[in-house]
């Protein structure tokens, strides 16, 4: 099952791990489409994915989802790798805002969750859903017991789901240390000290986690599975 003359739909797609998926769909012969909340990265598609469809989407409101999907119309993938990195990482219990902590599942879980109701009567037979979570979810760090809860729901919500929508599959990707923009706001010291450890000795780049997201495209019998691009990491 390849990815030629497919329709491809990627939110998330205009930066980062997306936008290398968009691009390796679209070297493999796909029709692309992305979604992006930033007015700016939609308009600068035309350079990074040239003859790609751009529309603005914001996850965290029901009738922008909507809406976007009836614009789209009818495709065979949808990826989803939309994230938001504000807001708190790391707070010890004590400490914790509640209503800050619901924010973080805003756009990873909620937003995912938007994207895949209001799609999956556009996904044609033979088609897929590719969610992302994040390596939290397996390597819980002190203070960030609600990131962690969040990866995992998504991880939960990809095998519910698989079971729900059969026998459109969906299936998740859980990328570690990747070199995306984010990976420069952390300072050096971790940066050195996260990757030093790893089996393979060095940060992943976004087109070697785009790969897990191309293969699930492309894996006709495989459904409900999340796939590590963790250079190692989960098994140290």
């Amino acid at each position: 099952m390849g990815l030629d003359k497919a329709r491809v739909v990627v939110i998330g797609g205009t930066s980062g791990i997306g936008l290398a998926v968009a691009q390796g769909a679209m070297a493999q012969g796909a029709k692309i489409v992305v979604g992006s909340s930033t007015p700016q990265k939609v308009q600068g598609s035309a350079q990074t994915l040239p003859g790609a469809e751009s529309f603005e989407i914001d996850v965290k409101n029901r009738d922008s989802v909507k809406a976007f999907f009836a614009r789209v119309g009818e495709f065979d993938h949808l990826v989803f790798t939309a994230g938001d990195w504000g807001g708190l990482r790391r707070v010890p219990l004590d400490d914790l805002d509640l209503d800050a902590a619901a924010s973080i599942f805003a756009v990873r879980f909620w937003g995912a969750l938007k994207a895949v109701k209001f799609s999956r009567k556009f996904i044609r037979a033979g088609g897929s859903i590719t969610l992302t979570d994040g390596m939290v979810a397996q390597r819980p760090q002190p203070g960030s017991a609600v990131s962690t809860a969040m990866a995992g729901a998504i991880e939960h919500l990809i095998r519910g789901l698989a079971l729900d929508l059969a026998p459109l599959r969906v299936n998740g990707v859980c990328p570690g240390a990747i070199n995306t923009h984010i990976w420069e706001t952390i300072p050096a010291a971790t940066r050195e000290a996260m990757t030093k450890r790893l089996p393979v000795g060095r940060i992943g780049e976004p087109d070697e986690a785009a790969e897990a997201y191309l293969y699930l495209m492309r894996a006709g019998y495989t459904t409900g599975q999340v796939l590590y691009v963790d250079g190692g990491q989960s098994v140290i």
